[in-house]
């Protein structure tokens, strides 16, 4: 079984409580299913409003405004969720 990895920032990862998470897989996911996944291993969050506003990268890539059912997500690959921020 290969695995991907998941990383949180700033909100994301106090939704969540860690900084991270691997999600165990047998092939690739869609990005919508990797997000329920992760919603799953946090129950009770506010994990699935945090993820609703973030941005995501697959592998350093951002997938920007594609439908996350149409972004595939290959076993060894990384997901990291960034909530929006404000700043210089």
């Amino acid at each position: 079984m290969s695995r991907i990895r998941i990383r949180y920032w700033a909100a994301a990862k106090a939704a969540a409580g860690t900084p991270e998470d691997q999600l165990e897989v047998e092939g690739p996911l869609a990005l919508d299913e990797v997000v329920r996944r992760v919603v799953a291993l946090h129950p009770g969050t506010r994990l699935p409003d945090v993820l609703a506003v973030c941005s995501a990268l697959v592998d350093d890539r951002p997938v920007k405004r594609l439908d996350p059912s149409t972004v595939l997500v290959e076993p060894g690959q990384s997901v990291e969720f960034l909530p929006p921020f404000a700043g210089g």
